[in-house]
């Protein structure tokens, strides 16, 4: 299982349209790719194909959000996505 962790860029958080953007990427793969706030309640993970459920984490600008999957390409793409400011595109 790949994992890497990365800090979130987007400057207001994984609000609706970075949260959009990250899922629709997401469902492009067969693999769960799974989702983790750093420091958030342990356990507490997060599909990352669901913008509600990435909304729902509640993860800010600079906090830090673990991206695991069996596909380390789909880790990689994700990670990259949440560690870039999605509200500038």
């Amino acid at each position: 299982m790949a994992s890497t962790t990365v800090t979130v860029g987007s400057t207001v958080g994984l609000h609706a349209r970075p949260a959009t953007v990250i899922a629709e990427a997401a469902g492009g793969y067969d693999e769960d790719i799974i989702l983790t706030l750093v420091g958030g309640d342990e356990g507490d993970e997060t599909d990352a194909a669901s913008a509600l459920m990435i909304m729902a984490m509640g993860a800010e600008h600079g906090d830090e959000v673990t991206v695991t999957s069996d596909n380390e390409e789909a880790v990689k793409e994700i990670a990259g996505l949440i560690a870039s400011n999605l509200d500038d595109e």
